[in-house]
């Protein structure tokens, strides 16, 4: 299809993107809009530096390809150059939603889904400053390279969030419910568990209470353990930010004992989902990457060129927020596995501590700090009180000793809205989450 150069690596990655974004704002239509844009990305690597490309004249790839090829030096060993060594060449047509396009439906049905939705905010009084978002999202990638590799792959995305603010208790309080799923047909029949989260969200505003400050055991739902795992450990295993760094390279020794017994957090693009990646943006396909096992250092995340300077295999994890950004490394699924206990059993022994039932926002590399949106005292073992509770915070390496306790599922848990920041590609796709996870001594604000 095209021709590449000689004595040179090269790849090109083709994206058609499809979105729908329609928002209802306190009841006036305030967006209804579809748009559709594809592009490619170019690269060639000479054994000593990339070459970047970006266009979306598709009629004129090869030109560019060529135009870059002038810019570098012809290496007759390029295929023994440790980068080019770890790339993989896949041959595969992927496309999982070929019989559930969003590209297919009507604006129409699209619309009164949303509408659908709208009475969940619209009809409560104490609910003010509302807005009710459909977005989706088709994704179909080409991926060629000069060794081979010959791609065709897609995901896909549908969802309905509702943010508002309630008018209940001493103070406002924003929040937002969403649902996540694969095609159009599947947001049918989310309205009831949307009104369930509501309606829990409206009792914690009219009765939460200020935290008493302190430090505390913290139990945290699927949901805040897996922010947990995304900010402070898996921004750490993306092993660009070890490249050059003799001193991270000591202290992030594979091997290294660096949590408790129990901690297991994984890594993988295989799950549907907000995460779900089957070939990254160089090609490899997706594996599921142990990080953390049974409380050691095992793995980290790469793209072939991390992979060459920390001579480790690729893992999936090369990843552009689109096809105007060459790929670097990011998580895609990341989460704690599941451990041996109930929810019930992992309160009856917390005398006094905090049980976080949701999140607003997460941050951390050396330090986390999580900001909830919904918390609950534990007393004698029991879900007590709804508390206000500013941030939950320490230090990385030691909470991950500090876990004692988890349930035995994992939930992964899609994004519908946002996404991972990095550099300047933001947002990035991803997914997170973990069991219940109790973990002692957690400074709570």
């Amino acid at each position: 299809m095209y021709q590449f150069p000689k004595h040179l690596y090269a790849d090109i990655r083709i994206e058609d993107v499809y979105q729908t974004a329609i928002t209802v704002e306190n009841g006036d239509l305030r967006q209804n809009k579809t748009t559709r844009e594809t592009g490619a990305f170019l690269r060639i690597w000479d054994g000593k530096r990339w070459y970047y490309s970006a266009t979306t004249d598709l009629d004129h790839v090869q030109e560019a390809l060529d135009g870059l090829a002038r810019l570098a030096e012809p290496n007759p060993e390029i295929l023994r150059d440790p980068v080019v060594k770890r790339f993989e060449v896949n041959r595969d047509c992927c496309l999982r939603f070929t019989q559930r396009d969003v590209r297919q439906e009507t604006n129409e049905k699209k619309m009164a889904m949303l509408q659908s939705y709208v009475p969940l905010v619209q009809q409560i009084p104490e609910i003010t400053d509302w807005k009710a978002c459909y977005m989706d999202t088709h994704t179909e990638k080409w991926f060629y390279s000069s060794l081979g590799a010959d791609l065709q792959f897609d995901y896909q995305r549908a969802s309905v969030a509702l943010s508002f603010t309630v008018m209940a208790g001493d103070a406002p309080q924003p929040d937002q419910v969403h649902t996540y799923q694969p095609d159009l047909d599947s947001l049918e029949g989310q309205q009831k568990e949307l009104a369930r989260e509501i309606a829990e969200i409206l009792d914690y505003a009219r009765r939460a209470v200020p935290v008493e400050p302190g430090v505390y055991t913290c139990v945290l739902a699927p949901n805040v353990a897996g922010v947990f795992a995304h900010e402070s450990f898996g921004h750490k295993s993306e092993s660009d930010f070890m490249i050059g760094s003799e001193t991270m390279k000591k202290e992030w020794a594979l091997g290294t004992k660096v949590g408790s017994d129990m901690l297991n957090i994984v890594d993988t693009g295989i799950p549907e989902g907000s995460g779900y990646v089957p070939y990254d943006d160089e090609g490899t396909k997706a594996k599921s990457t142990y990080l953390i096992h049974n409380g050691v250092l095992t793995g980290r995340l790469h793209s072939a060129s991390t992979a060459a300077a920390l001579d480790e295999g690729v893992t999936g994890n090369a990843r552009a927020i689109n096809f105007a950004f060459e790929p670097i490394v990011r998580m895609t699924s990341t989460y704690i596995a599941g451990g041996k206990e109930s929810f019930q059993s992992l309160l009856a022994p917390v005398a006094l501590g905090v049980y976080i039932a949701d999140f607003r926002h997460g941050s951390g590399m050396s330090t986390f700090t999580i900001a909830p949106s919904r918390a609950y005292m534990i007393r004698d073992g029991k879900l007590a009180e709804p508390v206000r509770v500013s941030v939950i915070t320490g230090n990385v390496m030691r909470t991950l000793h500090e876990i004692d306790g988890l349930s035995k599922d994992a939930q992964i848990c899609s994004m519908s809205t946002g996404g991972c920041g990095k550099m300047e590609q933001w947002p990035l796709r991803v997914a997170f989450g973990g069991p219940y996870v109790r973990v002692r001594n957690i400074q709570v604000q």
